[in-house]
């Protein structure tokens, strides 16, 4: 799948000194709401991408853990990132539903991680196991975001 528009930009960008921070930067720019939790995407390849964010002040909760919300943004951006590098080009998605379990709480920085099998690619509900683990590899946010795949309409030539 190395014709994917987003795999090649990234490609692109990995050529330029800081070019995972500028991709980041440029990538949540795009899609401004994850700008809010600072994200550096760590890794993109087919079926799997790695977001990390750094454990701020501004992204706690009352009790000086990182919010859960902040990391479901994370979450979600690593599923939207391996989603769009993965998709065969005849198919579209669109998210459906997150459910999310804490099992441990997040003190530290972050890294979330959404992935697929490499056959999960059909029409229909396609769930996304997606992770999020404190700087110890402890998991401290998981479950799954649901996606609707359907078949990209044909678009009409006449």
């Amino acid at each position: 799948m190395t014709d994917n528009y987003l795999l090649k930009i990234y490609k692109k960008f990995l050529k330029l000194p800081c070019g995972r921070r500028l991709f980041s930067w440029y990538s949540a720019r795009r899609a401004p709401y994850f700008s809010s939790i600072s994200p550096q995407i760590t890794q993109l390849r087919p079926n799997h991408c790695e977001v990390t964010f750094k454990k701020r002040k501004q992204l706690q909760n009352h009790i000086g853990t990182v919010h859960v919300i902040a990391i479901c943004n994370g979450l979600e951006m690593a599923m939207g990132f391996m989603c769009e590098a993965s998709i065969p080009k005849t198919l579209r998605w669109i998210p459906k539903g997150m459910e999310v379990t804490y099992p441990a709480k997040a003190a530290t920085d972050i890294r979330c991680v959404a992935e697929v099998p490499g056959d999960a690619w059909k029409p229909g509900n396609l769930p996304v196991v997606v992770k999020a683990y404190d700087l110890d590899g402890n998991i401290v946010v998981e479950g799954t975001i649901t996606i609707w795949v359907s078949e990209r309409q044909k678009q009409n030539t006449e």
